[in-house]
């Protein structure tokens, strides 16, 4: 059993907490402290929490991940995702009422059968141009071969004006 370890990461306003091994009240105030600065971040707009490589987790922990997931609906955000692989875990879990305050999962989305379609936005065909245009003006910025690969294109979408 290895000693328990919290990683974390936010991208675009979507918050990741996991979980890793043996999780005990000895990680009690660092996961309330940290949960507490993220709950005041503005830019959080939605949470995951991952125990899929957690061995073990006390109640400690577990309370304040149940606290996480009522202070984000207090505060308007969506319902916090968990997902748990570890059988004996997702009994806990679903023991202790975690499925009132977050979607549990029992794995991640691995194929198409598991995801949800993103609704089509229709555009323009100007509004259209415009995010092409922009999307390859990101690809050259990234090196000199997609600035070659590219940069007849971006000439004729601007000329297109």
């Amino acid at each position: 059993m290895s000693d328990g370890a919290i990683y974390y990461a936010c991208c675009d306003g979507h918050y990741v907490l996991k979980f890793v091994g043996d999780v005990r009240l000895t990680l009690c105030s660092t996961i309330e402290r940290h949960l507490e600065a993220v709950l005041q971040r503005e830019d959080v707009t939605d949470t995951l929490v991952d125990l899929t490589e957690t061995e073990n987790i006390d109640s400690t922990s577990l309370g304040l991940i149940a606290k996480l997931a009522i202070k984000a609906t207090e505060k308007g955000m969506p319902q916090p995702t968990l997902v748990s692989t570890q059988e004996d875990i997702t009994r806990i879990l679903l023991s202790m009422g975690f499925d009132r305050v977050f979607v549990l999962l029992q794995e991640l989305p691995a194929n198409r059968c598991d995801l949800k379609q993103v609704p089509l936005v229709q555009e323009s065909e100007e509004e259209v141009r415009l995010r092409i245009l922009d999307a390859h003006r990101v690809l050259i910025g990234l090196n000199e071969s997609n600035r070659e690969a590219f940069k007849d294109l971006v000439a004729t979408l601007e000329s297109c004006r």
